[in-house]
């Protein structure tokens, strides 16, 4: 089991978290097993597979492409097993004694807001709406893309819900924090940002994309500065709390987001790479970098770079 260490943990939005490192939706979390898992090795909570309120089978192969330790490049397509099955996945992760947050997806607003609903039944502690998966035609970023859809959901699934409500901002769009305010002032009680990066890969040989569905999401190292650069300005814009995604696979990673103005962070393609030892990892050398920085808590960095820049 991963190392858990009590000067990094975390309270906002009404969320308690072991550390800061949560376990991104999309990479790990399909399985009640997988997300009891990613806690097992170390997670600070875990956020679920983005579910729908139907089964999808997802994007035929190949839906994956990896470069080095960079990155990765994906269009699968939102395979999940739908609402009515994935409560008892949860149930297997709530056994564990993880700290979950249940991630949805869907069209509309009133589908957001009975998704929600729906996955506040299972007892998870939070809600993540994706309103930013990249390449899913008729869900994410095409749904909340703008600010005025972002506080029309928000504000359905927050007033149809007791939980806290977290927003995941896409970063495909020319003001992120916008969208934030938008979240926040529809009752978000948190954003998460960002998704993925709207990308392609071409074979040259065969003359085609790579991936079967042509666009796909760029995630891992090569994101880093553009999650930074919108949760530094996400952070200048609202006051509700911001979690920072996108190519944290080092603890120096994760508390430049903290020092950006994040409280917590999600970690995804570091986990394909790395595997789920990867919280334990991040846990341990993030305790000892800030302890060598001076901070008593995690809480003490969080936004310092703006007082300092």
């Amino acid at each position: 089991m991963g190392c858990v260490v009590a000067d990094l943990k975390v309270r906002f939005a009404g969320l308690e978290l072991r550390n800061p490192f949560l376990l991104a939706s999309g990479i790990w979390g399909e399985s009640g097993d997988s997300l009891a898992g990613a806690w097992a090795a170390g997670a600070g909570g875990v956020v679920t597979k983005s579910i729908g309120s139907l089964p999808r089978a997802g994007y035929p192969n190949p839906t994956i492409e990896t470069y080095e330790r960079w990155g990765m490049l994906n269009a699968m397509g939102l395979p999940n097993p739908g609402i009515e099955e994935y409560p008892r996945e949860i149930e297997v992760a709530q056994r564990a004694g993880a700290t979950i947050v249940g991630s949805v997806f869907a069209g509309d607003a009133a589908e957001f807001a009975r998704l929600a609903t729906q996955m506040a039944r299972t007892g998870v502690s939070a809600v993540e709406l994706n309103l930013s998966c990249p390449h899913a035609e008729g869900f994410g970023t095409e749904v909340g893309g703008t600010p005025e859809d972002v506080e029309e959901i928000v504000r359905a699934v927050a007033g149809a819900v007791k939980i806290p409500v977290i927003a995941k901002i896409t970063p495909n769009t020319s003001d992120p924090a916008a969208l934030a305010q938008a979240a926040e002032r529809a009752g978000a009680a948190a954003v998460s940002a960002i998704n993925t990066l709207r990308a392609i890969a071409i074979d040259v040989h065969l003359r085609r994309p790579v991936l079967s569905h042509g666009i796909g999401g760029l995630s891992g190292a090569a994101i880093k500065p553009v999650g930074l650069a919108c949760v530094w300005q996400i952070f200048e814009k609202v006051k509700i709390p911001v979690i920072g995604i996108g190519g944290i696979m080092t603890a120096e990673d994760a508390l430049q987001y903290v020092m950006a103005g994040a409280r917590a962070v999600e970690v995804g393609t570091a986990v394909a790479f790395e595997g789920v030892g990867v919280f334990g990892r991040l846990a341990r050398e993030l305790s000892s970098l800030v302890d060598d920085l001076g901070y008593a808590r995690l809480e003490d960095a969080v936004g310092v770079a703006h007082r300092s820049a």
